[in-house]
């Protein structure tokens, strides 16, 4: 490795972090100076900024890296010349700096050594060449690049006799600066003295002083060197006459100091009085921790384990900082519940009871509750599972695990994982550190005094990762029955049963859990409720839960089924009943208000009254929109709070045989229009299609709501539908809805959310609708009381789906197509 030649003040910092062969140089000689100002400025360089430094010429300092754009910088110039462009940053808190952010002037730099530190940063050591202009940004992506022009010195007064008396002002004060500052090394009075460079004992000095980025670079600013030693010799004064009263405040209250040491040394005395006098000494409250510890069903490797920190904090001095965070963690070790196990209560029919009290339908997460605790009864010893609750937001996830919690008899831990990115609240941080904690696992095992409570793990697909690590990754040991029996925390440093812990994690979409966390856990889906069962469960739980909150009686406030059914259908718009709940809340408030200003109104609320409170119905979700025109067609979709359907628009005019879509659709959607679009333009003759038709004919397909943004391969079928429709002018049948997607050869293709589908076919009042053959077996899992009224067409071919689809008849006031 060649020798670097390491120049300036802050160089003798960086001695650790070179290597043998490295030189550490801490004056620039004449002749270096001259290398320097016979290298040209490079017309074309990438810039890096600086959040809270000023790079002056022929300086060396440290920077760190943190951003992604300047480690790729960094990283490309590293192998190429290894020279960049850096400036200041005008505001250090901008992340991502734009032309406006940065100064212009800046220091053309050679990078010198980049070194990789253990927390993950890259620390580069670069030297100051020569100052630059940026002239102009001519690339952002994937870091600033600038065209520049040197900005050349005005150094003809380097001889004169008052540039050498004002350098001689500059060295002096720089030297009594050191005398009186102790923090600054004594190496840097020998480099002041020997530094033969007018110009770089300027730019060394000013590096050094304890001035903002502003004051910094404003020095840098003066083409001037003259001026610049002038301002930096008034900036000088100031720094030492700061100095000089920092010193004379400290001389004058370092007698109330000594009065605090020896207040100090008088209370350790009397600290000794007193444990001789029978007082508790630190060394009986550690021998009450190790009988406590003796107590404890933990492992043999467990006690070796606090059996050799407790030694080390009897080895420590109590005044040392480290001596509380060791505590802590032996404490933390006496508090975890190592072994203690609730006794679970396998009362299945008493189970059953809480389960149904506590939530109204959801069959399948019961059943899968009361089988786990059959598993447990019979056997008696079991491995907890991973339950996933998949659904829309307000049908009740996060509540079960209560009721579960409830009916196991065990406690109830719940922590929320939204927007979690750091994987050290997973796994928690090394004790070496200040404010090292325990991970969130750990912390609510502690909070809960069992290790095997039910714990929820809410909103798992709102994990995020960053460039503090990935969450999600860490949960794979924590969710995985075969790991987890030894959950290993960094700052417990021991392993930690967590397979008799029931976890329950909670999620709205499944597409955002990486798929090894996934497989890791038992999907449920709880998907959204019927109008039926929306109206059931205001009355059992939403209803007396707000009147109870807003200190009311049943007495005070009467819903009736009607009235119920009227705030679901006419201002709530979700699967759920979160937005329900709210509606019946600001249906209470309008009694207890009422109550309070002695107001008269009616107990018994009718639906006019229940406008009066909430308005006009803001929605007409679900509607079901007549077609008396051709090439309209009603279709089911899947949305991330439950079912919903849309209508697709056909229309034709006179043109060329193009085909535009509108109705803000994904890719997905768009292919699936154009497929249906050539596979008419194959089968013309087959629906009765004149071929001359489709090429005289533009058509526009349009799907209402453009605001919404819509994708997904369910849209098939009902886009080929309208299409047929619009050309033969045969309009759809009355309150029919279908989904699936098509195929080239016209083969309809299974789709999925179909629970979630049909629920919003019936809010809607749909009669009939066609699916997929393949669909038929998602019915059958469906209960028969959702389905009543509804109509299924099963269907593999797009022949059949036009057959059941479309009447005979023509539209009425039917264009003539020709």
């Amino acid at each position: 490795m060649s020798k670097h030649k390491i120049l300036g003040l802050d160089s003798l910092s960086l001695h650790n972090m070179l290597d043998e062969d490295s030189e550490l140089i801490p004056l620039m000689t004449p002749e270096d100076e001259e290398l320097i100002n016979n290298e040209e400025v490079p017309g074309v360089l990438p810039i890096l900024p600086l959040r809270n430094t000023v790079l002056f010429p022929g300086v060396v300092i440290p920077i760190t890296a943190g951003r992604d754009a300047s480690i790729q910088l960094i990283k490309d110039a590293n192998a190429g010349d290894k020279i960049i462009g850096v400036v200041a940053q005008k505001n250090e808190e901008v992340e991502n700096p734009t032309e406006q952010d940065i100064y212009k002037t800046g220091v053309v730099a050679q990078i010198l050594r980049v070194l990789k530190m253990p927390d993950g940063n890259t620390t580069v050591i670069i030297q100051g060449k020569k100052r630059f202009e940026i002239d102009q940004i001519i690339e952002t992506k994937p870091y600033l690049k600038a065209t520049t022009k040197e900005i050349i010195e005005n150094r003809d007064l380097d001889k004169t006799k008052e540039f050498i008396a004002i350098i001689d002002s500059i060295k002096e004060l720089a030297l009594q600066i050191i005398k009186a500052n102790p923090m600054l090394p004594s190496e840097a009075s020998f480099a002041i003295k020997n530094i033969q460079s007018s110009s770089f004992l300027v730019n060394f000095i000013s590096s050094n002083m304890d001035l903002t980025v502003k004051e910094k670079q404003e020095l840098l600013g003066q083409n001037d060197l003259k001026e610049r030693a002038l301002l930096t010799l008034k900036k000088l004064n100031k720094e030492l006459q700061r100095l000089e009263l920092k010193n004379d405040i400290q001389s004058k209250t370092r007698s109330d100091m000594d009065q605090q040491q020896r207040e100090y040394y008088l209370h350790q005395q009397l600290k000794t009085i007193q444990e001789e006098l029978g007082g508790v000494s630190n060394d009986e409250e550690l021998e009450e921790m190790r009988l406590k510890s003796l107590t404890k069903k933990w492992s043999k490797e467990v006690a070796d384990t606090f059996e050799k920190e407790l030694g080390r904090l009897r080895r420590m001095n109590p005044q040392m900082a480290e001596y509380g965070v060791q505590r802590n963690y032996l404490e933390l070790m006496l508090e975890l519940p190592w072994g203690e196990y609730s006794e679970d209560k396998f009362d299945l029919k008493r189970a059953q009871k809480i389960l149904d009290r506590d939530h109204f339908g959801l069959e399948k997460v019961k059943e899968r509750i009361i089988e786990h605790l059959a598993v447990l009864k019979l056997r008696n010893d079991m491995k907890s599972p991973i339950i996933c609750l998949y659904g829309p937001p307000g049908v009740g996830k996060t509540s079960l695990g209560k009721s579960v919690a409830e009916s196991l008899g065990r406690k109830y831990v719940r922590m929320s994982l939204g927007g979690l990115r750091d994987e050290a609240e997973i796994r928690g941080h090394r004790k070496t550190y200040i404010g090292a904690m325990p991970g969130r696992l750990i912390q609510n095992l502690k909070k809960a005094g069992t290790a095997n409570p039910v714990f929820v793990l809410d909103e798992i697909d709102k994990l995020s990762n960053s460039h503090q690590g990935d969450p999600s990754s860490a949960m794979l040991e924590v969710l995985d029955p075969e790991q987890n029996t030894e959950f290993y925390d960094n700052y417990l440093e021991v392993g930690f049963d967590l397979s008799k812990v029931l976890f329950i994690a909670t999620a709205n979409n499944l597409g955002e859990i990486p798929w090894a966390l996934r497989d890791r856990m038992e999907i449920i889906n709880v998907s959204g409720y019927t109008t039926e069962e929306k109206i059931e469960i205001a009355k059992r739980h939403l209803l007396p839960k707000q009147l109870k909150e807003h200190g009311l009686t049943k007495e005070h406030l009467k819903l009736g089924k009607a009235q119920i059914e009227k705030i679901i259908e006419g201002y709530t718009r979700e699967s759920g009943v979160r937005g329900l709940e709210k509606q019946i809340a600001k249906v209470v408030r309008f009694a207890a208000k009422s109550i309070a200003m002695e107001d008269a109104y009616e107990i018994d609320l009718t639906n006019d009254d229940i406008e009066k409170i909430l308005g006009p119905a803001r929605l007409e979700r679900d509607k079901y929109e007549t077609n008396d025109v051709a090439g309209v067609v009603t279709g089911l979709a899947w949305t991330a709070v439950g079912g919903d359907i849309l209508f697709i628009e056909s229309i034709l005019s006179k043109g060329k045989g193009s085909l535009s879509i509108t109705g803000n659709l994904g890719k997905v959607m768009k292919e699936s229009a154009t497929i249906a679009m050539e596979y008419i333009k194959a089968n013309a003759e087959d629906f009765g299609i004149n071929p001359e038709v489709l090429e005289k004919y533009n058509v526009h397909i349009h799907v209402p709501e453009g605001a919404t943004p819509k994708d997904g391969p369910s849209a098939g079928v009902t886009m080929l539908t309208s299409l047929v429709s619009v050309f033969t002018q045969r309009k759809v049948k009355n309150k029919l809805a279908m989904t699936g997607e098509i195929t080239l050869r016209g083969k309809v293709l299974p789709v999925g959310g179909i629970k979630e589908k049909i629920l919003a076919a019936k809010r809607a009042n749909i009669k009939e609708i066609i699916l997929c053959k393949e669909n038929e077996k998602d019915i059958l899992e469906i209960k028969e009381s959702y389905l009543k009224g509804l109509t299924f067409h099963y269907v593999t071919d797009m022949s059949e789906v036009i057959q059941l689809a479309l009447t005979k008849q023509k539209v009425k006031n039917a264009k003539k197509l020709a």
